[in-house]
């Protein structure tokens, strides 16, 4: 049998209805360097059929390790079989060449006296899946290990922060068994990268097929809520290489699954082969206090934070910066003494890029937009010595915020009697995936053109600013600008701006970036 300590840390797991179709992608799996596939047999239109698919890849691939799985649909699967026949159908698999069989606690307390069949020949792995909700651990643990097992599994949904950290602690806490644990759902991405450097035996990925060898019809679908692929897993956030020494950072949104910080980041942690990972963490508005405990004990060293919580985060810090307290507003958070600190690079990504093309004291700017972005950038600017006005398509609004930040504010309609040194885009219009949006449909009344959005990377507006001769700043510079200032603060050393760029760049040329 195969030996456990010597286990690959990430299995990618494998479920589609066509026996012909897993095959390949099986076959594809391996030839782009896969060592540990779980074959899902309840997914396929018929199960025994593949059994098939185990003898071949056995064969072909007999360094693989290979994890047979039969769920009843009772249990969370798709097998509508008997217990006797899930039995039956994972022992053909065994002796087909799968090393590890899967069969949940359900089954397992149903008929004890059918797991014998296993003994000598093939790793037992008993597990317990909840997609509900995440119970009381300790009673599910004792619950599993009633039934003697080489592994146990422990899959639940998580639907606050601190289900997933409950979970992620839950291998170290059991060291007379070996255990996967997993939270399901976007809120428990956290212990599928995570989870070997807290104890788990292994983790699952979905599959991504290399596009230099197979194409996009070979895509297999995640099979559980909140699975990401083996190739994010391994080579974005080295997930196999992690250790209790990693230190962790990320980003805190909601929504979080399109923030592109992740590979900005991890690229430069790499770059700078700094021992660290940064993961996205979902928190919902009503949540961040409950997430504030995932802060500690993980802990978490530092975040960058965005909508919906730059305002609500402050109340959680011991000092914020004196401008990130005028902007109202913190996007990046620090340890300080151990004490969580916090500060705004906003106000960076927007001058940075801004001073690289010209002397801002005197300058005169308009900034489109009423929300955060605007209010950071009124004050980045004014404290440079700049002249603001405000406009926007919300004219009430516009004039709220600029009394309160003290600078003028113009109504769109006068703006073809105006002309300023700057530009600034500070609002959504244009982002992908509603790309021809442009709040001005002629005159860019400006010299200096700076749409915050960097997807796409070239705008409308930036299109029409570069058509008509003026000098134009993408969204992708306040971005890195911004991101770089993060890095520093919480590493202590220079950002690799390089790479950060080339990671962004290469995600935003993927067709299904977003």
């Amino acid at each position: 049998m195969i030996s456990l300590s010597s286990l690959p840390r990430i299995c990618v797991s494998l479920g589609v209805a066509d026996v012909s179709q897993l095959e390949r992608l099986a076959v594809a799996a391996c030839d782009d360097g896969e060592d540990f596939l779980e074959l899902r047999l309840d997914l396929l239109d018929n199960a025994e059929s593949g059994v098939r698919v185990f003898r071949r890849i056995a064969r072909r691939y007999p360094d693989v390790v290979l994890l047979a799985t039969c769920r009843r649909i009772s249990n969370g699967g798709a097998f509508r079989g008997s217990v006797e026949r899930e039995i039956e159908i994972l022992e053909d698999a065994v002796r087909a060449g799968a090393g590890i069989v899967d069969i949940e606690i359900e089954t397992a307390e149903q008929a004890p006296s059918l797991l014998k069949s296993f003994d000598g020949h093939a790793r037992l792995l008993i597990s317990y899946h909840n997609f509900e909700r995440t119970p009381a651990l300790a009673h599910v643990i004792r619950r599993l290990q009633r039934t003697p097992a080489d592994l146990y599994k422990f899959a639940v949904l998580a639907r606050k922060p601190t289900d997933a950290l409950r979970t992620l602690k839950l291998p170290a806490g059991h060291h007379d068994c070996r255990i996967v644990a997993l939270a399901m759902g976007e809120v428990g991405v956290a212990t599928r990268i995570l989870g070997p450097s807290h104890g788990a035996a292994f983790v699952f990925g979905s599959y991504s097929p290399r596009p230099r060898s197979r194409g996009k019809m070979l895509a297999a679908e995640p099979t559980a809520p909140g699975q990401i692929s083996a190739d994010s897993l391994r080579n974005l956030y080295l997930a196999h290489r992690r250790n209790p020494a990693t230190r962790v950072f990320g980003v805190v949104a909601d929504p979080v699954g399109h923030s592109m910080s992740p590979v900005l980041h991890n690229r430069a942690f790499k770059a700078r082969r700094i021992n660290a990972v940064y993961l996205p963490f979902l928190v919902k508005p009503n949540q961040f206090s409950d997430f504030r405990k995932v802060v500690e004990g993980l802990p978490i060293e530092g975040l960058s934070v965005t909508i919906p919580h730059k305002q609500r985060v402050m109340r959680h810090l011991a000092w914020v910066d004196p401008l990130a307290r005028r902007i109202g507003a913190v996007n990046t958070v620090f340890r300080k003494k151990k004490k969580l600190c916090g500060t705004n690079t906003d106000a960076l990504g927007v001058v940075t890029p801004l001073e690289r093309k010209m002397r801002l004291t005197k300058a005169s700017a308009l900034i489109v937009g009423n929300g955060g972005a605007a209010r950071g950038a009124i004050f980045a600017l004014r404290d440079k010595g700049v002249r603001v006005t405000l406009t926007g398509r919300n004219p009430s609004r516009v004039r709220r915020l600029a009394r309160d930040c003290g600078v003028e504010s113009i109504d769109r309609k006068r703006l073809q009697d105006q002309y300023f040194d700057i530009l600034i885009q500070s609002t959504p219009v244009g982002m992908f995936p509603d790309i021809n949006g442009c709040f001005f449909e002629d005159r860019i009344p400006a010299d200096l053109v700076f749409d915050m959005v960097y997807n796409p990377l070239e705008t409308r507006l930036l299109k029409m600013a570069r058509g008509a001769g003026k000098g134009t700043i993408s969204g992708l510079e306040m971005f890195l600008e911004q991101a770089a200032a993060q890095f520093e603060l919480w590493t202590g050393e220079t950002a690799p701006r390089g790479p950060m760029r080339d990671s962004v760049l290469e995600r935003l040329a993927q067709p299904h970036a977003a």
